[in-house]
């Protein structure tokens, strides 16, 4: 019963770190939103966006609202977005989208961890050619045709359409389109979970099982790190 109970707390323990991770990088970019357009969701869409996805992962509604409030008020941190790339071992491209307030504190750490890892530190532009920016919706399937829907959404930047392993509708667009997409969406009533820029790689690189494992670690550091928002690989 004891071995039972370790292996049930730290599972708890490492569920409750994501959704605290979850929670910081949706405060964070809750706090850009806001600086960027306002704290009227209903004039700006970033910050819709991001209610959206904070009801995504289930981050409280009064946690929301406190992270707004807190955009606009006098002790508020002013975020800067910042894109680090580089290769993980093995040659596999790395591209971190981090927030801070501390572009040196982050970029020595983002190098710490390509370094302790194997990998290295490249220069703006050097595995970004390698990646397409698309917004990606996430929305609830509720009996939609998929292939009607292509059809309704063609004309607002649409890439890809297609499910994910929950049954959920999954449809991508042009990052310049983001904008559009998300106002047609809301228009045809489709209920969002999710709303993000991606980063999707071209080509993908495929490695042996424990070859996979020491880029994963670098990965699994990156995405720790309390700076770092969101990290895109092409390891298949």
């Amino acid at each position: 019963m004891g071995r039972i109970f370790e292996v049930r707390k730290a599972t708890m323990f490492a569920r409750w770190d994501r959704m605290a991770k979850q929670f910081t990088r949706i405060g964070k970019e809750i706090a850009m939103a806001v600086k960027q357009g306002g704290m009227d969701p209903d004039n700006n869409p970033a910050l819709r966006r991001c209610i959206q996805n904070a009801k995504g992962v289930n981050m409280p509604k009064d946690r929301v609202d406190a992270a707004i409030k807190r955009a606009m008020g006098k002790d508020k941190t002013d975020y800067e977005e910042v894109v680090y790339e580089g290769y993980a071992p093995h040659g596999v491209a790395v591209m971190v989208d981090t927030a801070t307030d501390n572009t040196t504190r982050t970029v020595a750490n983002v190098r710490m961890h390509f370094n302790k890892c194997g990998g290295s530190l490249g220069n703006s532009g050097s595995v970004g050619f390698m990646f397409n920016r698309l917004g990606e919706f996430k929305i609830k399937n509720a009996g939609q045709n998929l292939e009607d829907l292509e059809l309704e959404l063609i004309d607002f930047g649409l890439e890809e359409i297609g499910e994910d392993s929950e049954g959920n509708i999954i449809v991508r667009a042009t990052f310049t389109e983001f904008g559009n997409m998300s106002k047609a969406l809301e228009e045809k009533g489709l209920e969002v979970i999710a709303a993000e820029l991606k980063r999707i790689p071209a080509t993908t690189v495929e490695l042996n099982e424990e070859q996979a494992k020491e880029v994963l670690e670098l990965i699994d550091r990156l995405e720790q790190d309390d700076d770092v928002q969101q990290v895109f690989h092409n390891l298949r």
